[in-house]
This record gives C-alpha cells, structure tokens and sequence, in this order.
C-alpha cells in the first residue's frame, strides 16, 4: 500500500477529505512527524496494539566491500527499530 493509496482509504473510512488526511499521516509519520522526532530524541514511541518504535544504537564494524574485496569502516549509527505488538502479530498471522 502507497502513502496515496493509504490516504485515500482513511478518508473514505473515515468521511473526511484526503488533504486533511494526508496532513495528519505526515504529522505522524513523515521526516519531521512526531515520530521521528521523539526518536531523534531517544525516546521510543509506543502505540499500544500496534506495536513500538525505538531508536538503537548500532556499533561501529568493519566490512568488506563485495563488488573490491576491500576492508571498510561503518561508523557507529543509531537505527530506527519497529517491534510489533503481540496482538498485531497475531493478527497478521491468522488464518
């Protein structure tokens, strides 16, 4: 499902219009949503049924580039990480 395509079927569920729709999904989910900014914060964000967003640090490794062969250094980054909830998973899963 597309950002549109999702739009659109929350507005039809809901009976409001796509442009106030599609506001509040950025408010939410996009590069400067609530979301993004509690976890540039390092905070985690819990949507109870659905499932936690957190932010992770990952170490800095060495790697090997495939395509040379040569030895490279990954800084150390902190990931976004979605972890649904129990529910959610159980959910999806259902037959």
């Amino acid at each position: 499902m597309t950002k549109q395509q999702m739009v659109s079927a929350v507005a039809a569920k809901l009976g409001r219009p796509k442009a106030e729709v599609a506001r509040v999904l950025d408010t939410l989910f996009g590069s400067d949503g609530l979301i993004a900014a509690e976890l540039r914060r390092g905070r985690k964000v819990q949507l109870s049924g659905f499932g936690n967003f957190e932010p992770r640090r990952r170490k800095g490794r060495t790697a090997r580039n495939p395509r040379t062969g040569r030895t490279m250094t990954i800084k150390a980054q902190v990931a976004p990480v979605f972890k649904a909830a129990r529910n959610f998973k159980e959910l999806v899963n259902r037959k």
